[in-house]
């Protein structure tokens, strides 16, 4: 490494002004609310500024982790990427420790932090023609305080406009992939149509991110939603086994595991081609949190001193939002609910269910408690702020004339029986906060596939009674109903035969959804694996203003044979419709057959006619090994 004095690199490498950091999102608090947890840049940049501090020269430095672009606004989008001299994460914890902005990095706590800032210059430009200039531009730098991640905000787009963007460290031919965005409409235009592909749950440990890859390659979305479970905090082993290989708890425990998830080449490849919406789930963090703990740590002193490295719940919280924020491709985090107004043609409306104000949920040893105060009023998902602010959306909404209103959260929110009873840990968690949110859908018109029961007549053979349509997606690898197809479709319609409002399910499949949301219909096609996983990607509701007959929703499933090896197979499960104003799925259910599981009322029949997404053909396919051994 050459010293900055060094002849030729004075100008490649000038020491940045502070406006230059904050170029940089990452050094910012993850929320806008809470400044205290951003970093303290006028003393990032003088202690960069030392005569002793050394330079890294462009060819030690490497783009670790890909591109990626997220949070896509009318004007704007979020671009990401990482500039590093190794593939480590920083062990520093100058981000969550002390009175964070205040840091003194001359004291021995920050000495063993980098002192050497990345500069990176950015570029974005039309993807459409030949041209490269860039519309919008800027430089930014990044040091070991934020694990050499660098986010910055391109401004100045054009409206539902398809961009390529670029990363170059300064002064260098050291670039990164090209990757492509796409801004979204603005928010009263006329738009025609909107291509979603919708994710949850990718386990890495579990089997490969097989979805992400064939989503990628058929580029049939405009933007991709990941609704939560992006990472796991677990220590599973294997062939995929999680780094670090224990539970996490630290800053660099979540770095690196975000590192780790970052490495996996389908996930870089959905990510440098397409903007994501992304919000979170329980194991960001820990398993089945909440405001105030976690299944297995909780906010008092036994549990800080047996249940972990001595981290308390909102140390470990403050931890893995720091490494969410530092790692995902959107703004801000803190607060993640947010509401996309994409033209008049729908609203996306992105809640967060789990982390920002949860009142407490089932944590394995608690259930009796849960259900005795599962009628209290106080009981949310959302905290007053958050469920206040969401009923305004669902109403602005309607008063600005947009068709659709699609609901992305990380939880079931129909009311589904298991063998156990209810589900503790989703929408039944609070009955007034069910009856709430009911109330204020049932008003609006909002199409889900819910019914009230107890408060509307429903028949199940006909759907009459129906408040709307709930479609609740696979995982991309998490673990999930075991055994073979056959044990799994007999599990699958025990769940159909205890839930009168459950017409479909299947349990054996992995993958994603693509919602193709028209002014007239909504066609949904689901992409799933076989393999592991039943968590599931969640409650897209979608609400169209009431003309009946005009408008459908359309729904088809696929899968592919295995998650236990990386492929490129495509199986189609099943297509459903729900006609506009009809709040119910049309009769007959998914035109009365379907792949896998089963289906109120129709039939299953497995034939393995799979698509191969890298070849365009189809074959029969089957494989024994549905998933990776974690042990």
């Amino acid at each position: 490494m050459y010293k900055l004095a060094t002849v030729g690199l004075a100008a490649l490498l000038a020491w940045p002004t502070a406006a230059y950091y904050d170029g940089n999102l990452n050094y910012d608090s993850p929320s806008r609310r809470h400044p205290n947890l951003g970093i303290d840049i006028p003393l990032v940049s003088r202690r960069s500024s030392k005569r002793s501090a050394i330079a890294f020269k462009p060819s030690e430095l490497n783009f670790t982790h890909g591109v990626a672009s997220g949070d896509p606004y009318s004007d704007s989008v979020i671009l990401w990427t990482r500039i590093a001299p190794s593939l480590v994460s920083s062990n520093s914890n100058a981000t969550v420790q002390g009175p964070v902005p205040l840091y003194n990095h001359d004291t021995e706590t920050y000495i063993k932090v980098d002192a050497n800032p990345i500069c990176v210059d950015w570029k974005v430009w039309r993807a459409a023609g030949n041209s490269t200039v860039p519309l919008s531009s800027g430089k930014a730098y990044t040091t070991g305080d934020i694990d050499y991640t660098l986010k910055v905000e391109a401004t100045g787009l054009t409206p539902f406009t398809a961009y390529r963007y670029q990363f170059t460290v300064c002064g260098s031919n050291n670039t990164s992939p090209q990757g492509s965005t796409k801004t979204a409409p603005a928010e009263d235009a006329d738009v025609d149509q909107v291509k979603l592909a919708v994710f949850s749950c990718s386990n890495y440990p579990n089997g490969y991110f097989n979805a992400y890859g064939n989503a990628a390659r058929k580029a049939q979305q405009d933007y991709v939603v990941h609704l939560g479970d992006y990472i796991y905090e677990s220590a599973a082993r294997g062939p995929r086994a999680h780094n670090p290989p224990r539970l996490l708890f630290s800053l660099f425990d979540y770095r690196t595991r975000h590192g780790q998830y970052r490495l996996d080449p389908d996930l870089q490849l959905l990510s440098k081609d397409f903007a994501w919406i992304a919000t979170w789930d329980d194991h960001e963090v820990a398993n089945n949190g909440y405001r105030d703990g976690f299944s297995a740590l909780n906010n008092t002193e036994e549990s800080f001193r047996n249940d972990g490295p001595s981290i308390s719940v909102d140390q470990r919280k403050m931890n893995a939002v720091r490494a969410y924020f530092d790692q995902v491709d959107l703004d801000d985090n803190l607060r993640i609910w947010r509401n996309f107004k994409m033209g008049k043609l729908m609203d996306f409306i992105v809640l967060d269910t789990r982390n920002y104000d949860r009142s407490i949920t089932t944590l394995g040893w608690n259930d009796d408690y849960i259900s005795l105060i599962s009628d209290d009023a106080s009981r949310t998902l959302m905290g007053s702020h958050q469920e206040n602010w969401f009923y305004r959306q669902l109403s602005e909404s309607a008063d600005r004339g947009a068709t659709w209103r699609i609901i992305g959260n990380q939880i079931i929110f129909s009311r589904v029986i298991e063998s156990f009873g209810i589900n503790g840990d989703n929408w039944n968690v609070g009955h007034m906060l069910l009856w709430r949110s009911m109330h204020m859908m049932s008003s609006a018109d909002i199409v889900s596939d819910l019914v009230w029961l107890g408060e509307k007549p429903y028949d199940k053979a006909t759907g009459a009674g129906g408040v709307g349509v709930e479609f609740a997606g696979t995982a991309v690898s998490s673990t999930g109903a075991r055994g073979r197809l056959s044990s799994t479709d007999t599990a699958a319609k025990a769940r159909i035969e205890q839930s009168s409002v459950l017409q479909w399910q299947d349990g054996y499949y992995r993958g994603y959804f693509l919602m193709s949301i028209g002014k007239d219909k909504i066609e949904t096609q689901f992409f799933g694996k076989f393999g592991p996983g039943d968590l599931l990607l969640y409650n897209l509701i979608p609400r169209p203003h009431v003309r009946s007959g005009q408008k459908l929703m359309q729904k088809a499933i696929l899968g592919s044979p295995s998650v236990a090896t990386r492929n490129a197979w495509d199986l189609p499960l099943a297509n459903f419709t729900v006609l506009a104003g009809a709040n119910r799925l049309s009769r007959p259910v998914a035109g009365g057959s379907v792949e896998s599981g089963s289906l109120r009322g129709g039939a299953v029949k497995h034939t393995n006619v799979t698509l191969n997404t890298e070849t365009g053909a189809w074959e029969k396919v089957s494989i024994d090994q549905m998933y990776l051994s974690t042990s």
